[in-house]
């Protein structure tokens, strides 16, 4: 008679790192009723399997290693240098896929990227149409080597989170370059939803039937390359199918034991921002439930500057994504917003320092995670008030102070000041704030005097003598310079509630009034 082997889930190998001060699960395959037994340090777990599939969990793990894991059945599994303690997700589209080898100084910065408690994995991409449940990849140990492919953002994060906590991180990178938000939800919860079936899973269904033509002869064309043995490397034209990465990439991890997430994503939303502050809420709820791990930490990148810069003030749906972004952190709870007004390249979506991405992400998870006092996040706008003429602004987060860092003048910047100023006390180079415009009744908005008065930002305009809202870095590409002494740029934001450009356009039905 044939004998199945016991086998283990593919995110348990060599080098591995296990979550610590939780209930960790470890799982494989196998034949009913085997028994299997797992052992690690003074851990002895045994259980049976049933329906192909084993599981058991060790109790609470103390930070360390290496150690080693050995599984027991008709068979024995033994897994070398196993590292107990803090293990995240990083997902998003291609800024979170961003290699360090395309990341700004790779030469010098890759070289020194060798370090034996970090530890990477990356999932394979894979689209699917049903949930899968397992993933052909290994953990490797942070080398040169191994981190010259691997995701800017995730090495820093883990890099620096490493240092911060002193104990093992471990990072699952599992991302795709253009992945729209909606591929990295379960089916069930986007059909659960009126708006989604219809404006998600309605609109997919049209524009895969618009794309037939082209996918039917792109296949044939993959056919004879692959028939022939060439390679074949152009792209599939159909549209992205809701769900498909969430079955691919997302459910095949889980339920391994996790701290937290972190995301870079939003760019092929941009267009549906008005959306996206529901939309996003929802995958994280997700993820959450399918995890019960209870509320763990998610923490976004907020999008970064991009697009040609315009020297008016004007209305941009890149703005409006990044206030989706923080809307969300606001009411999800363990949530937070790594802010990267100051690393955006106009002609590049994907801008090359992404060290400063990673710190930030970091900073957040020290506080927001672990309960560090640590400042976690710039400026964030907390409140308007309107005093003679003038728009006084109030801030969370200002640390030791508000403060205006220096910019270079840009052609045609209307509201670029060239006056350069020194803080006598730090001696960094300062300047006026840049990036804040105001409004009257009319809506209309103009660039703005602003000037830091204590700890609030008086915000005003010749040309507007009654003020009604301010912005602040509202546009594609935002030229601000507002930070806190902490050495974190503020959030941009906006007091008003006026119609979005990417909200739902009213309807119109003959002969009645719009609604």
């Amino acid at each position: 008679m044939a004998r199945a082997d016991v086998k283990l889930h593919g995110l348990f190998s060599d080098h591995m790192v296990l979550q610590r001060d939780t209930a960790v699960p470890i799982w494989g395959w196998a034949d009913d009723g085997e028994h299997i037994t797992v052992e690690f340090r003074d851990r002895k777990v045994s259980t049976k399997a049933a329906g192909g599939r084993w599981m058991v969990r060790l109790s609470r793990l103390d930070a360390g290693g290496p150690d080693k894991l050995t599984v027991t059945g008709k068979n024995s599994i033994s897994l070398d240098g196993v590292m107990v303690g803090e293990v995240w997700i990083a997902s998003g589209q291609s800024n979170m896929e961003w290699p360090m080898r395309e990341s700004y100084d790779p030469v010098h910065e890759i070289p020194k990227a060798t370090d034996p408690l970090l530890r990477l994995y990356t999932v394979p991409k894979l689209k699917s149409d049903t949930p899968v449940d397992n993933v052909p990849s290994t953990w490797q140990l942070c080398s040169p080597e191994s981190v010259s492919n691997f995701s800017a953002v995730a090495y820093y994060f883990a890099r620096d989170l490493q240092t911060a906590l002193r104990v093992p991180v471990g990072i699952i990178h599992t991302s795709w370059g253009g992945s729209p938000c909606e591929v990295w939800i379960r089916e069930d919860v986007l059909a659960s939803n009126p708006g989604y079936r219809r404006d998600i899973i309605g609109a997919y269904s049209e524009q895969f039937k618009r794309a037939q033509p082209d996918i039917d002869a792109w296949e044939k064309e993959k056919a004879e390359a692959e028939s022939a043995k060439k390679p074949f490397k152009k792209r599939y034209p159909g549209p992205w199918k809701p769900s498909e990465l969430y079955n691919g990439m997302i459910a095949p991890l889980i339920p391994y034991a996790i701290k937290g997430a972190i995301w870079y994503q939003g760019e092929s939303n941009a267009d549906r921002a008005h959306q996206y502050r529901m939309l996003m809420a929802d995958m994280i709820s997700n993820w959450r439930h399918d995890w019960k791990q209870g509320n763990f930490t998610f923490l976004q990148v907020q999008l970064a500057p991009f697009k040609a810069y315009k020297p008016q003030p004007g209305e941009s749906d890149w703005a409006e994504l990044r206030e989706s972004q923080v809307h969300v952190s606001k009411v999800l709870p363990n949530a937070g917003v790594a802010v990267i007004t100051d690393v955006g390249e106009e002609k590049d979506i994907h801008p090359k320092k992404k060290e400063p991405v990673g710190a930030r992400l970091a900073l957040a998870a020290c506080r927001i995670a672990y309960g560090e006092r640590v400042p976690c996040c710039g400026p964030t706008f907390r409140s308007m008030k309107v005093k003679d003429g003038q728009a006084i602004l109030s801030f969370d987060h200002i640390g030791g102070g508000l403060e205006a860092l220096a910019l270079t003048p840009r052609a045609g910047d209307t509201n670029a000041r060239p006056a350069l100023l020194y803080d006598a006390e730090t001696g960094r180079l300062l300047q006026p704030l840049q990036g804040f415009s105001i409004c009257g009744e009319d809506h209309k908005f103009v660039w703005a005097d602003a000037r830091i008065v204590g700890d609030k930002v008086v915000v005003s305009s010749d040309q507007v003598a009654n003020p009604v809202a301010v912005r602040y870095g509202w546009a594609d590409f935002p030229v601000v310079n507002l930070w806190n002494r902490d050495g974190l740029p503020a959030s941009p934001f906006r007091t008003d509630d006026f119609p979005m450009i990417t909200a739902p356009k009213p309807t119109e039905v003959p002969g009645k009034p719009k609604t």
